[in-house]
């Protein structure tokens, strides 16, 4: 059933099955991993590129558990598995997986990104903002300076963003942005936590950045997965000619 989803280049997170000593003490802010499929193997093994982060090889330890999620092109599949080895292949550094679990599909829609080209603005959270979000409070300076940037993807689970930024992994953030067309775009202001950083080519003073939703609103979320599926049917139509 492996390859009959999944084929190599499709985009992966890993995630940790289990929170060992070396996930809670070591890797305490890099739950979850973003690369890509190199190759299928069997039905049971595939190769997976190691992760990067800030140009940097991550190098995952083996021996151990993780889940794997597949965006592939029949939608998002999950499955569990284990970390054998970690090699060298045709110049590639990638991290040899056996799959011990059923692969699934996986219903979670927040998991459905826009690409897009959005301002927004954002900064990073004052000490007294961090400790009212830590109590799922309200309570943040709405007037403190933002600086601009772009978001680049969207999904009703988080944002990935560039600009001119000195987030560090693990910041908590204020982002404001718009969605929507007309008169009435409906702004959006969030919180968030940045979990991966990446260098933009070419761009030496701008970062790309991945962060997740912290404390979001059930309601906001469901509009935000609602504006991104209204688009990509309004994109699949001005792609047919409609």
């Amino acid at each position: 059933m492996l390859s009959e989803y999944v084929i190599p280049g499709n985009k992966i997170e890993i995630r940790a099955a289990s929170q060992g000593e070396y996930i809670e003490e070591v890797e305490k802010k890099r739950r979850v991993y973003h690369t890509q499929v190199f190759d299928v193997l069997s039905e049971d093994r595939l190769e997976v590129l190691l992760p990067m982060e800030k140009s940097r090889l991550i190098s995952l330890p083996v021996n151990m558990e993780y889940e794997l999620y597949f965006f592939t092109s029949a939608g998002l599949y999950r499955c569990n598995a284990n970390a054998l080895d970690v090699y060298k292949s045709n110049n590639n550094f990638v991290l040899l997986f056996e799959v011990i679990s059923e692969l699934k599909k996986f219903q979670r829609r927040e998991y459905y990104r826009l690409d897009c080209a959005v301002e927004m603005y954002s900064r990073r959270l004052e000490r007294e903002e961090i400790s009212a979000v830590v109590r799922n409070d309200d309570f943040l300076a709405k007037k403190l300076p933002l600086k601009r940037g772009v978001a680049v993807d969207i999904s009703g689970g988080g944002i990935r963003f560039v600009g001119e930024y000195n987030y560090e992994q693990g910041d908590l953030i204020y982002c404001q942005y718009s969605l929507g067309s007309g008169d009435k775009p409906k702004k959006y202001a969030l919180v968030a936590k940045i979990l991966f950083i990446n260098d933009v080519e070419d761009k030496p003073d701008v970062k790309e950045y991945r962060a997740q939703y912290i404390n979001m609103d059930t309601t906001e979320r469901e509009e935000i997965i609602r504006f991104i599926f209204e688009e990509e049917r309004k994109r699949r139509k001005r792609r047919k000619g409609l």
